[in-house]
């Protein structure tokens, strides 16, 4: 018998839809719930304690209404502060979403690694330790930009954004001290590798981007190996938390990600 249990994604907004794509490559036959907490948007700029009160309980009724064989942090942000919470409290598989920390200093030639996140991320004890741990022979530079995820958001509704605005997020990293020999950018937050076309053109100088998307999904895969799938699994589905109106733009964007259904929850 095949199994109809959707694999959930979730996230604070559409930067999830950058893990989506991996993974729906990896397992096309994945039926497919992808949660944006509108209501709850942004993350990056909330406190911990908010954070950790917020996603374990929303994940927790996002579980007992879709049933999931497996859930996605599909957020670097809600992962680095709730992830063990979140563990703790569900009996099924968990995949979280951490700074790509480690192949970028497995890559990295100048040995200073950028690291391009939510204020809330790259503060985080989790940043210091994965530093320490992955790259301790490398300057690892942070930056923290709420308005790159606002550009981000805007991008996916279609909306028109402007060059500028992603060279200041870039020069956040630029301007520190080290910063002119930086070779690698980690995107630590998952709403950036949806605009990495438009950070790469704003960069005075190449750039080469990471992010965790391609590993999460080969995760997924691992966890999910063996598990039956629907035939057809069919239009996936995107959840917002709260009432909001889908521009046009926005829902193209989101059938191009194969999410065809919306509702609210």
């Amino acid at each position: 018998m095949s199994d109809t249990r959707p694999v959930l994604l979730f996230d604070s907004g559409v930067g999830g839809l950058s893990v989506l794509a991996p993974v729906r490559a990896l397992l096309p036959q994945a039926p497919i719930v992808y949660v944006a907490d509108n209501g709850g948007f942004p993350y990056g700029t909330k406190s911990e304690a908010e954070i950790a009160a917020r996603v374990p309980a929303l994940l927790g009724r996002l579980a007992e209404r879709y049933a999931p064989r497996l859930i996605v942090i599909a957020c670097n942000t809600a992962s680095t502060i709730a992830l063990p919470a979140v563990r703790a409290a569900l009996d099924l598989p968990i995949v979280g979403t951490v700074p790509a920390i480690k192949p970028a200093a497995l890559m990295s030639k100048s040995r200073v690694i950028g690291v391009l996140g939510t204020n809330a991320t790259v503060r985080q004890p989790y940043v210091d330790n994965l530093s320490a741990e992955f790259a301790a022979d490398c300057t690892v530079l942070r930056h923290g930009s709420a308005p790159l995820v606002e550009l981000a958001e805007a991008h996916l509704r279609g909306e028109e954004t402007d060059l500028a605005d992603y060279a200041a997020a870039l020069a956040g990293l630029f301007d520190q001290p080290g910063g002119k020999r930086m070779d690698m950018v980690v995107l630590a937050c998952t709403h950036f590798p949806l605009v990495e076309d438009k950070l790469r053109a704003a960069s005075p100088r190449p750039l080469t981007f990471v992010d965790g998307g391609p590993g999460i999904a080969r995760r997924v895969a691992y966890l999910t190996e063996g598990q039956s799938w629907p035939e057809a699994p069919g239009e996936g589905l995107a959840v917002f938390t709260a009432p909001t109106g889908i521009s046009e733009g926005l829902r193209s964007s989101l059938r191009r990600f194969g999410l065809g259904r919306v509702e609210m929850l």
